[in-house]
């Protein structure tokens, strides 16, 4: 197989691990937001549901 490169072009354009290794941190970044949204929502803190002029319950 043919072997990988890793030669560095000075720094001008980011090379396709780099660009790779930013849209990761950027995904795990609004995961995490995601993940933390739910939890909260799950507490019972918040949301719809507990909104006592709509009536509704979560039971």
């Amino acid at each position: 197989m043919a072997e990988k490169k890793t030669a560095k072009n000075g720094g001008s354009a980011p090379t396709r691990e780099d660009r790779l290794k930013a849209a990761l941190k950027a995904n795990m970044g609004r995961r995490k937001a995601q993940a933390k949204a739910r939890a909260v929502k799950d507490d019972g803190t918040g949301g719809p549901a507990d909104d006592p002029t709509t009536g509704s319950s979560k039971e």
